[in-house]
């Protein structure tokens, strides 16, 4: 087990068009990781900027707060690993704005971590012990569909591969974030199946607890999007299984 005093955990937070809510998301999740034992830093990213999130976050006044961005939206998946590419220590999660996630569960996730010896943890909605309100029911079903297709193409032992919280050793990054290529919907999938690929086997579920009110409230999911992301799964699939693209030292 490691000592978590000797260990620094920075926080990526994606955001895009959370001028509303951004400055109460990054003041949430201080809160909650002025309780944990870690040195932190957190790491806002945002991905466009289309409204005032970039400068009603930066409106938001702490040594452990680092906000960056950039002009052009570039997706999910880009602004996670762009913050990751900016980040320190030996520790790297990301949660997403908005806070339907509880940030208050990076403390157990980290605790399962040091517990499993993990190289990576993945909040899991699914796992015995989270905690699940409000949560769509057609938003259920295409999870539970994504699920079984990634378990069947990619082997993960795990019952969740796309909520917004994860937490990455740092020797993990270093091996896939040079390889990876996906930029917006599959990029959870992608950065997982790589991992795995790579021979991090340590790959555990843990406990979330998550409030699905916003989600309900939109909770309507474009086809366009369930069809690009289904495009953008067999890809990871075709460059991990055929071309064995990820294989290659030094791939992008």
């Amino acid at each position: 087990m490691e000592n978590p005093k000797n260990s620094f955990l920075s926080v990526i937070v994606p955001a895009y068009r959370q001028e509303q809510t951004i400055q109460r998301d990054l003041h949430r999740l201080e809160r909650a990781l002025e309780k944990i034992r870690y040195n932190y830093r957190i790491i806002c990213v945002v991905d466009g900027q289309k409204d005032k999130t970039f400068e009603n976050a930066k409106k938001v006044k702490s040594k452990n707060i680092k906000v960056i961005g950039y002009k052009e939206n570039h997706g999910k998946g880009y602004a996670v690993r762009y913050g990751m590419s900016k980040s320190k220590g030996d520790i790297v999660a990301f949660i997403d704005a908005g806070m339907d996630i509880k940030p208050e569960g990076l403390s157990m996730l980290l605790e399962h971590m040091n517990w499993y010896g993990s190289d990576v943890i993945v909040g899991s909605i699914r796992h015995s012990a989270s905690k699940v309100h409000n949560y769509p029911l057609k938003r259920k079903i295409l999870s539970w569909g994504y699920h079984f297709l990634t378990r069947l193409l990619f082997g993960l032992r795990i019952t969740d591969s796309q909520r917004g919280l994860k937490i990455f050793k740092r020797k993990v990054l270093e091996k896939v974030l040079p390889r990876l290529m996906v930029k917006k919907y599959a990029f959870d999938i992608e950065m997982l199946a790589v991992a795995h690929r790579l021979g991090f086997k340590k790959i555990h579920d843990g406990p979330v607890e998550i409030d699905g009110s916003n989600l309900s409230k939109h909770s309507s999911i474009k086809f366009t999007t369930i069809w690009s992301m289904f495009l953008d799964t067999l890809a990871v699939f075709y460059r991990l299984k055929i071309l064995r693209y990820y294989d290659k030292k030094g791939s992008r």
